[in-house]
């Protein structure tokens, strides 16, 4: 394939129960040929939510983050993390640090924030020997599949998170707020429409309720965008979820997830969002030099449990306020 090809001539496969996928040559510059195939790219993301570029041959951060400004406008920063990161550049980060035999479930990034990134760009540098796929799930199809009375309920009142920081699991509060000062930690929680506590011990204990269902700001096509059923406390492994009841009380957990007016989430609902994911799923296993580009408004992405080493980088982009995406009048 040429470095340079017009967008009529972009060949992207699709197949059932993977991602939409194109293959290129590999290139000497894969910046520049992302640079020369911009708007072809955005266009497929656009329309189909995702898309897979084998080829590229990306080696390292600093060709990642290359990448980034060629193919995104305006670079986000994370906060709120849940899982500390690594930084290596304006947007650029490594994989949230979570244990390798425990699967990421399907989510949408920082939908628990009142900004969150538009895109997401994913970058194998080092695919694992088994499993790791950073899987894709198209979000308006999951909302037509999941029961009706129960996307009725979480649009009428959404969905709440609840958050313990402690210094032993998770992310920490200079991790999640670039800072440790109560003041303006305080002061960033009045801002995002985050209620507070300030625990004997020092801890955080925070709450935020959040829209469950939003209209994509582009396409007006209602999506189902929220973190609902990955960070509830059925989602852990049944041996991690008694761990940490036992070390930090049910209500202690370092998060966990509600309905939006508090009454909590049953194991059935989890499974059930779950099982609906898993049957929306496409997945294709990493290989090393792949670059995946996602809505993240669209698309929920997942990582899947995996052995031998990895490493995958995250890029956040375009940022999107939840008041551009109708929400359900719940949040904030």
């Amino acid at each position: 394939m040429p470095s340079s090809l017009p967008t009529s001539l972009l060949d992207v496969e699709s197949q059932p129960g993977k991602p939409p996928m194109l293959r290129v040559e590999a290139t000497a510059d894969a910046a520049t040929w992302v640079g020369e195939q911009r708007e072809a790219l955005r266009a497929v993301v656009a329309g189909r939510g995702s898309v897979l570029v084998r080829g590229l041959e990306l080696r390292d951060a600093a060709e990642f983050g290359a990448v980034l400004q060629r193919l995104a406008t305006a670079p986000m920063a994370e906060k709120e993390a849940f899982a500390p990161r690594k930084a290596y550049s304006d947007g650029v980060y490594s994989s949230s640090t979570w244990p390798p035999n425990q699967p990421m479930c399907m989510h949408h990034e920082l939908s628990y924030r009142l900004e969150f990134p538009g895109l997401m760009l994913f970058a194998c540098l080092s695919a694992p020997t088994e499993g790791g796929a950073t899987a894709v799930a198209d979000s308006p199809t999951v909302l037509e599949a999941l029961p009706d009375e129960l996307t009725k309920r979480f649009e009428r009142e959404g969905w709440m998170l609840t958050r313990s920081y402690n210094d032993e699991i998770g992310a920490s509060l200079a991790e999640a707020f670039g800072t440790e000062d109560r003041g303006a930690i305080e002061d960033y929680c009045r801002a995002n429409a985050i209620e507070y506590d300030w625990q004997p011990d020092g801890g955080l204990h925070t709450r935020q309720r959040r829209s469950a269902v939003v209209r994509h700001p582009v396409t007006g096509r209602r999506c189902w965008f929220n973190q609902i059923a990955f960070l509830n406390e059925w989602t852990m492994a049944p041996e991690v979820r008694e761990y940490l009841v036992d070390v930090y009380g049910a209500d202690g957990l370092p998060f966990n997830t509600r309905f939006g007016e508090g009454d909590p989430i049953g194991e059935d609902v989890v499974q059930l969002i779950n099982k609906v994911y898993e049957d929306c799923t496409a997945r294709e296993p990493w290989q090393a030099g792949d670059l995946l580009f996602v809505d993240n408004i669209r698309t929920a992405h997942s990582r899947e449990p995996f052995e031998g080493p990895r490493e995958v980088l995250v890029a956040m982009a375009e940022a999107v306020r939840l008041t551009d995406c109708s929400p359900n009048g719940t949040a904030g």
